[in-house]
């Protein structure tokens, strides 16, 4: 067998696995929290980040299927995470919300699902949470619209959690 069908093989074979990891990962994570009595939306954001760390691992995998040698998946690792800094340093609010998207994960007691009031003396509002994600929280309106509020800002504001599902 030549190299290049060996690679396509292996790369077929690592995508094959990878989207099995994906499947067993989620129902697996799902159902080792539901035992822990974690909230769905809990668990919905723990499986999100195992799913990124199996991408991560699959994608260094692939590059090892075809020959990049260690020193230049380094090189690569490194400037991503120069660029990354960079990136952040140049708007660190980005990594504030990262931060506080963590946070809020463990210590705040609002959830999906959630109906609160944006004590704010510019801009209150008030609505459902719809999603929290690693940046935003997006919170529907009485109106129907979609607003999203960074992290951060959410722990500088004071909310009031009007009502729980």
């Amino acid at each position: 067998m030549e190299p290049l069908e060996t690679k396509l093989i292996e790369t077929a074979v690592l995508i094959g696995a990878y989207i099995a990891v994906f499947y067993i990962n989620q129902s697996f994570v799902n159902n080792a929290l539901k035992k822990a009595q974690l909230p769905r939306t809990r668990r919905k954001i723990t499986i999100r980040a195992a799913n990124l760390l199996s991408t991560i691992v699959a994608t260094i995998f692939l590059s090892a299927i075809w020959g990049l040698k260690q020193n230049e998946i380094a090189i690569f690792v490194s400037t991503l995470i120069t660029a990354l800094g960079i990136a952040f340093f140049a708007s660190w609010s980005l990594l504030s919300n990262v931060t506080a998207s963590v946070l809020i994960f463990f210590n705040h007691p609002m959830k999906i699902g959630d109906k609160i009031r944006i004590l704010d003396k510019e801009y209150p509002f008030e609505g459902e949470i719809t999603d929290l994600t690693y940046f935003f929280v997006h919170v529907r309106t009485l109106e129907g619209e979609v607003v999203t509020i960074p992290n951060s800002l959410v722990l500088q504001k004071s909310v009031l959690i009007t009502d729980k599902p």
